[in-house]
């Protein structure tokens, strides 16, 4: 298995570098584990999702509006 590091999963997926790291650290993202000081992270890892939002809420938002 191929591993990322947490600068390459922020490029990846459009995200700051912290913002991997504190993601990695809450165990949101599946497979990780660390090397040393630094986050390994499976190639095929999926971005996790945000939960400050709900999807279902922006779509309703949007009927509404129509």
């Amino acid at each position: 298995m191929k591993y990322m590091t947490a600068s390459q999963a922020a490029a990846k997926w459009n995200i700051s570098q912290r913002r991997v790291q504190v993601l990695c650290s809450e165990g949101r993202i599946a497979g990780v584990f660390k090397l040393g000081e630094n986050w390994a992270i499976p190639e095929d890892a999926k971005k996790p999702t945000d939960g400050r939002t709900k999807k279902e809420d922006k779509e309703n938002e949007q009927l509404e509006c129509n």
